[in-house]
């Protein structure tokens, strides 16, 4: 039997916004301890005041292994226990891979995939000693293919994938793992996209249901009602479950279409490909900014 969130330490990572910061605080009202992880110290200290007295904000990067694990002894000291985690922190970039700065498709594999791995190595010592739970943030883009996404596609494919592959590996440990779906939800990062004309037309022109936004709220509901059951699968559109089945067939499908769509897109896109070299959203640039602020550098110029 599951134990109760009300009982749970749960830790969220990319909990400054968006997704991960309606969880943690959807997950204090049910009575978890929330601990937020991410780049952004004063919106991660605003939310965990929202939390209540038994949250707490972390400052940390995901692609940081050694910071990471550090920062999971000390949530674990803190509380002294961990039982769930939520792999979320996540950025996006979109446009032609030609097109795109490598260093900015490079780094949406390293947050959104290396991140995750990395997540999963800081956490599982303290998720094996309380039998705990890892979720895992993939999205509709690990399920199907989508033109001017290929990073994000990359890495949320990955994410999955890892996901899948860790499950059979600590499950003897008593640990389960989870995958989280989610299509396009009302977030910063979704925003930031629909900023760009030529990727918000080319999203319009996605088969209903997968060209609306939907609200966060639902979506956060499903994913905390999916951590309570300590779900292998959780669905934060109920649709999308149904896009398991057929997922073998969609990347034909969408080669098609792609092509005509990207023939015609191409002398817009070719236009303004300097407007998309930087990761989409407030996260994207928190992320760069926080690359920068450590000596690494802006993920574009």
């Amino acid at each position: 039997m599951n134990p109760p969130l009300s009982s749970q330490v749960v830790v969220v990572t990319g909990a400054a916004r968006g997704i991960g910061a309606l969880m943690a605080r959807r997950l204090s009202e049910q009575g978890a301890k929330v601990a937020l992880v991410g780049l952004e110290p004063a919106e991660l200290k605003a939310v965990a005041a929202e939390c209540g007295p038994h949250a707490s904000a972390w400052e940390a990067d995901v692609t940081d292994l050694d910071a990471l694990t550090a920062t999971a002894r000390q949530i674990q000291d803190r509380y002294g226990r961990i039982d769930t985690v939520v792999a979320n922190a996540g950025i996006a970039i979109g446009g032609p891979l030609l097109d795109s700065d490598h260093r900015a498709f490079t780094r949406v594999i390293e947050v959104n995939l290396l991140g995750g791995v990395a997540t999963a190595r800081a956490f599982l010592p303290a998720l094996t000693e309380s039998r705990g739970y890892l979720l895992q943030i993939a999205s509709l883009a690990a399920l199907t293919p989508a033109p001017l996404m290929s990073a994000y596609c990359a890495s949320k494919s990955g994410v999955e994938a890892f996901a899948h592959a860790l499950r059979a590996e600590v499950a003897h440990r008593g640990v389960r793992v989870g995958v989280g779906y989610l299509s396009w939800t009302d977030t910063d990062m979704v925003r930031g996209a629909d900023q760009d004309a030529v990727l918000a037309q080319m999203r319009s022109r996605l088969p209903w249901p997968a060209n609306k936004t939907y609200p966060l709220g639902p979506a956060v509901d499903r994913l905390v009602a999916g951590i309570a059951r300590r779900s292998v699968h959780v669905y934060a559109q109920g649709w999308l479950r149904g896009m398991q089945p057929i997922r073998w067939l969609v990347p034909s499908v969408v080669a098609l279409g792609g092509r005509r769509d990207m023939a015609r897109l191409e002398p817009q896109l070719k236009a303004t490909a300097g407007s998309r070299l930087k990761p989409v959203g407030a996260g994207g640039e928190a992320d760069t900014a926080a690359r920068s602020a450590h000596g690494t550098g802006p993920a574009g110029p």
